[in-house]
């Protein structure tokens, strides 16, 4: 096994790139939340401008890559490659939004663990050497959402308790190579996870469906790297959502390990309870902006010195929910750390 490899699942980057710059960009419901005030840009309106729900979410990774870019004073021509996801069946709001750019394009889809694996394979990329500067990117639209997995809008159905938000929102970073000293974030080891599946059939509580997948994710980092909770300044899931974090961390209490004083949770940070999202918020979009717009400032301020994201996501359909299959999950996990220098 070469020197990267790290126990069972985790990549140590030899030449940690950097996170010179990011974006996040939501909508009215995001601007209202307890974050709203730390992104870069927010629509009030739900169709950003656009004819449709889908042209709008495409509208979000645009500006998100634009904005991104522009704090790099680099045009998006420039970029070697674009990693994005998004929820939508082939990943249209994605594609959609690189079209015309002319940079090549890797379409990903890790459900809501997407922009967890965009940063991954993108770090994996620029420290192999294959790229120099990477946009990883992803986005969700509650609307575009709704549509596709759950029922029309004018359908008027409520909502279980244990269903959660999807954040229309995108976050955006630029990765460029170790010799770029002056970007605030580094990122030090990715684990890639793997599909976890208990049996949880309800596909209106996420949270249960994947906090396994974040359990086995951590509990790997953690052992291949030799380090415990206590040794990072924060452990961000998305999106658990407040029932998945009381499993993640009820998890690890069988192990007797306490996370909860380090763990939070992007579903439950982008939005307010009295916002009516129920267990909190999701979609590709959450974890993606939630990153950009509150934990990576954190990071290149250095109130934050090092941190896990661990972005979880459910790998189901309509159609696999509707012929009464399980939902299995997965979470990726990105290590980030503040300091240009190694």
């Amino acid at each position: 096994m070469n020197g990267k490899r790290m126990g069972m699942a985790t990549i140590r980057l030899e030449r940690p790139p950097r996170v010179r710059a990011w974006a996040a960009v939501g909508g009215k419901k995001e601007k209202d939340g307890p974050l709203g005030a730390e992104f870069d840009h927010v629509f009030s309106d739900t169709m950003c401008g656009e004819k449709t729900w889908e042209q709008a979410e495409v509208h979000l990774q645009k500006v998100a890559v634009g904005m991104a870019a522009n704090k790099c004073k680099l045009p998006v021509s420039a970029l070697d490659m674009i990693l994005a996801g998004d929820l939508l069946g082939q990943c249209v709001a994605s594609s959609y939004a690189a079209r015309g750019t002319q940079v090549p394009y890797l379409g990903l889809y890790g459900a809501c663990s997407t922009m967890a694996e965009s940063l991954a394979i993108g770090a994996c990329m620029v420290d192999g050497g294959f790229a120099q500067r990477v946009c990883a990117v992803a986005s969700s639209h509650f609307c575009t959402a709704e549509r596709q997995y759950r029922f029309p809008l004018a359908y008027g159905g409520q909502r279980t308790p244990t269903a959660q938000w999807t954040a229309t929102a995108a976050g955006a970073c630029i990765l460029t190579a170790a010799a770029d000293d002056c970007a605030p974030v580094r990122i030090t080891h990715v684990c890639f996870g793997k599909v976890c599946d208990l049996g949880i059939t309800d596909a209106n509580n996420m949270g249960a469906a994947m906090a396994p997948a974040a359990y086995d994710t951590l509990r790997t980092l953690f052992s291949d790297t030799g380090t415990y909770p206590e040794d990072y300044d924060g452990i961000f899931t998305g999106d658990l959502g407040q029932v998945g974090s009381r499993l993640l961390c009820e998890l690890f209490s069988r192990d007797h390990i306490d996370i909860s004083p380090v763990h939070d949770d992007c579903g439950k940070l982008l939005f307010d309870s009295k916002q009516d999202v129920h267990a909190g918020g999701s979609g590709c979009g959450c974890a993606a902006s939630v990153l950009c717009a509150h934990l990576l400032p954190r990071l290149a301020d250095g109130r934050m010195k090092r941190m896990i994201l661990a972005a979880t996501g459910a790998l189901m359909s309509p159609t696999s929910v509707q012929q009464g299959e399980s939902i299995p999950a997965v979470c990726h996990a990105v290590v980030l750390e503040s300091g240009g220098k190694r």
